[in-house]
Protein backbone atom coordinates (compact mmCIF):
# COMPACT_ATOMS: atom_id res chain seq x y z
CA UNK A 1 0.00 0.00 0.00
CA UNK A 2 1.31 3.43 -0.93
CA UNK A 3 2.12 5.96 1.76
CA UNK A 4 1.75 9.72 1.40
CA UNK A 5 5.06 11.51 2.00
CA UNK A 6 6.46 15.04 1.96
CA UNK A 7 10.08 15.51 0.91
CA UNK A 8 11.11 18.06 3.52
CA UNK A 9 14.24 18.95 1.54
CA UNK A 10 12.03 20.14 -1.33
CA UNK A 11 9.21 21.71 0.72
CA UNK A 12 9.21 25.51 0.56
CA UNK A 13 6.55 25.95 3.27
CA UNK A 14 3.98 27.67 1.06
CA UNK A 15 1.09 26.01 2.90
CA UNK A 16 -0.93 25.09 -0.20
CA UNK A 17 -1.26 21.47 0.94
CA UNK A 18 -2.46 22.61 4.38
CA UNK A 19 -5.09 24.84 2.77
CA UNK A 20 -6.30 22.03 0.50
CA UNK A 21 -6.10 19.18 3.04
CA UNK A 22 -5.91 20.53 6.60
CA UNK A 23 -6.82 17.13 8.05
CA UNK A 24 -3.77 15.57 6.38
CA UNK A 25 -1.00 18.18 6.28
CA UNK A 26 0.46 20.58 8.82
CA UNK A 27 3.40 22.97 8.90
CA UNK A 28 5.96 22.40 11.65
CA UNK A 29 8.08 24.94 13.56
CA UNK A 30 10.44 25.19 10.58
CA UNK A 31 7.49 26.00 8.27
CA UNK A 32 7.91 22.67 6.47
CA UNK A 33 4.95 20.47 5.67
CA UNK A 34 4.48 16.99 7.08
CA UNK A 35 1.76 14.34 6.93
CA UNK A 36 -0.02 14.43 10.26
CA UNK A 37 -2.83 12.00 9.41
CA UNK A 38 -2.93 10.14 6.12
CA UNK A 39 -6.42 8.81 6.90
CA UNK A 40 -7.62 12.40 6.45
CA UNK A 41 -7.38 11.86 2.68
CA UNK A 42 -10.93 10.54 2.96
CA UNK A 43 -12.14 14.08 3.69
CA UNK A 44 -10.14 15.92 1.00
CA UNK A 45 -8.44 15.41 -2.36
CA UNK A 46 -4.83 14.52 -1.63
CA UNK A 47 -4.20 14.15 -5.37
CA UNK A 48 -5.10 17.84 -5.72
CA UNK A 49 -2.59 18.70 -3.00
CA UNK A 50 0.10 16.67 -4.78
CA UNK A 51 -0.64 18.36 -8.11
CA UNK A 52 -0.78 21.84 -6.53
CA UNK A 53 2.56 21.65 -4.71
CA UNK A 54 4.85 24.17 -6.45
CA UNK A 55 7.95 22.33 -5.24
CA UNK A 56 6.73 18.83 -6.21
CA UNK A 57 7.49 17.80 -2.62
CA UNK A 58 4.44 15.56 -2.06
CA UNK A 59 4.11 12.06 -3.48
CA UNK A 60 2.94 8.51 -2.89
CA UNK A 61 5.72 6.14 -1.85
CA UNK A 62 5.52 2.37 -2.11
Amino acid sequence: MAKLVVDRELCIGCGTCVELCPDVFELDDEERSFVKDESGCQSCDCEDAIASCPADAISWEE
